[in-house]
């Protein structure tokens, strides 16, 4: 199970961050990610002998199996 922020919604507003470093704002400063994602592989839950309740595969962004 993985829930980290949604790399290609960072990739399309990283032009906007450099425009806005190169403008004068602080690095630390940028708005942090605003999107994530939930990935679940249940092939290796189920290898492991764990039950992923089936809430939180509705939940998930990506089922991987």
């Amino acid at each position: 199970m993985s829930y980290g922020a949604n790399f290609a919604d960072l990739y399309r507003r990283s032009a906007d961050f450099v425009d806005r470093i190169l403008l004068g704002t602080k690095p630390g400063d940028i708005e942090q990610p605003t999107k994530f994602d939930l990935v679940i592989n249940i092939t290796t839950a189920k290898a492991l002998g764990l039950e992923v309740p089936p809430t939180l595969l509705a939940r998930a962004d990506e089922v991987i199996e």
